[in-house]
């Protein structure tokens, strides 16, 4: 009997359930062990200010002591203003309707906020641990998800599994700090002064941010993002599974950076079936404060385009300098006799597409070759861009094996390939042409022996490459014809 009144005791106190006059003379003066010196004297004074906590009869905070896992839960609940009035019980074992802080864990439990322990148990009067402090203060003060990122934490003793990635979130929101510059110390008890400054450290340093459930979408569940794909740095999106969360459902995390336009695509299920939807993210300042609003939309943004400068299948680059580009409709509707342009990877040069469609881009080198290239963009349903697909004007190309390759006959596997290309060898060599004559297909040549080459990407990466044959590949953008020679390889070798 003496335990329970002690236990209830310090629920009255730490909790602050006492009478709301009592409460507020306490924290009306200063507690004798929390000088303004210390660095949770500020924390302790404002959160006792507001009847989240107090201190002891004696007039001290006792800011070294540790916390306990129930006075946790009241504490908690209190501040995130939980409903503990009406609360299902939560069926843990050592925590029966009379214990103190029964409604406080009951409702934590029920929003998924904590768990007990595999047995069954809660562990009530079981001290704290900062590893299990972060994970209680992300789930109940809502904290983004981030992606847990081993460079950007400095503790030794974490890593993503048990407490981790929570422990990776307050300290990346500057929440906390470790317990010394390298360790975070996930197991050691958390004293009250420590979790004072804790709590008022999460309440500020939770940014504004506007939550999209999956069933809100109407979404059973939320594949993927797309988000910010403009990569202006406008705002954050973060996807959060249904596990990561105190509900079961998927959500999406949005949280503004500045002021501007960006764009948010999401995929998602929806009765079996794929579904994807597409918005335009306005962030702007009202009241002084960053607000951000959704429009939905089906709009494709004007997406880049990358004509590949190669000679033929061998991909030897074009020894050449763009002069200009033109570019029109595959109707012959003149778009620009010069388009804007940039060197894109080694061999490319890059152009925009504006509106979906097939267009014919003329390139004009200085050495006098003129090249024409297919391009055809789509509205791509998971994307905020359009999927973008080019082909080189190529009827006829060549490839050369090494002359050292025994590589016996060869023999064309495909049936009716002529109606794809006209595949030839040059006699007594390894060199192979290819024809396109109308239809895009695939054409199988097989080898009588195999060829086995090694191939080296750097002094310590090298393969061994089991030559089967060659493929001829034909493809059309509209009236352009495009025909390739590629090696075939005996796969995972």
């Amino acid at each position: 009997m003496k335990k329970r009144i002690l236990a209830a005791f310090g629920a009255l106190i730490f909790a602050c359930s006492l009478p709301l006059t009592e409460a507020s003379a306490a924290s009306s003066k200063q507690f004798s062990d929390v000088p303004a010196s210390k660095y949770f004297a500020e924390a302790v004074y404002e959160l006792a200010e507001r009847n989240i906590l107090g201190g002891y009869p004696d007039g001290t905070f006792k800011p070294g002591n540790s916390i306990t896992r129930g006075q946790a839960a009241a504490i908690i609940a209190k501040m995130v203003k939980l409903d503990t009035a009406n609360v299902k019980d939560p069926k843990f074992k050592d925590v029966s309707t009379a214990n103190g802080y029964y409604k406080a864990i009951a409702a934590l439990a029920e929003q998924g906020i904590i768990n007990g322990y595999g047995d069954g148990r809660y562990g009530p009067n079981d001290p704290i641990k900062r590893g299990q402090m972060a994970s209680i203060l992300v789930k109940a003060f809502d904290l983004p998800r981030y992606d847990y990122n081993s460079n950007e934490i400095p503790f030794k003793d974490v890593n993503y599994t048990s407490h981790g990635l929570n422990i990776f979130i307050i300290y990346k929101l500057g929440i906390t700090s470790g317990t010394t510059p390298d360790t975070f110390s996930p197991n050691a008890f958390i004293t009250r002064g420590q979790a004072a400054k804790m709590l008022k450290a999460t309440e500020e340093a939770k940014p504004k941010m506007v939550t999209l459930e999956a069933s809100e979408l109407v979404f059973d569940q939320i594949s993927r993002i797309e988000a910010d794909a403009i990569d202006s740095h406008f705002y954050e999106g973060l996807l959060v599974k249904g596990k990561n969360l105190p509900t079961s459902g998927d959500q999406i995390q949005l949280i503004p950076l500045k002021e501007g336009t960006s764009t948010l695509v999401i995929s998602g299920v929806k009765d079996g079936s794929e579904v994807y939807k597409k918005y335009y993210v306005h962030m702007k300042k009202e009241n002084g404060k960053l607000e951000l609003a959704l429009e939905q939309t089906e709009d494709s943004l004007p997406t880049v385009a990358t004509l590949w400068f190669y000679e033929n299948s061998m991909n030897e680059p074009l020894n050449d300098t763009v002069q200009n580009i033109s570019l029109e409709t595959m109707e012959g509707e003149k778009l620009s006799d010069n388009v804007a342009f940039e060197q894109c990877g080694t061999n490319g040069g890059c152009i925009v597409i504006d509106n979906s469609g097939q267009y014919i881009a003329t390139v004009r080198f200085t050495g006098g070759k003129v090249v024409r290239y297919g391009i055809e963009a789509k509205p791509n349903k998971s994307s905020i861009y359009y999927d973008i697909r080019t082909l080189k004007e190529q009827r006829e190309t060549v490839f050369k094996l090494k002359e050292n390759f025994d590589i016996g006959k060869h023999i064309i596997q495909t049936k009716d390939a002529d109606q794809i290309a006209i595949v030839t060898r040059d006699p007594g060599t390894n060199v192979f042409r290819a024809k396109a004559t109308g239809e895009n297909g695939y054409i199988s040549v097989d080898f009588e022996k195999t060829v086995t080459e090694r191939e080296c990407f750097s002094e310590n990466e090298c393969v061994n490459n089991v030559w089967l044959g060659v493929t001829v590949n034909v493809g059309h953008i509209g009236s352009i014809v495009n025909v390739t020679i590629n090696r075939n390889l005996m796969p995972n070798y």
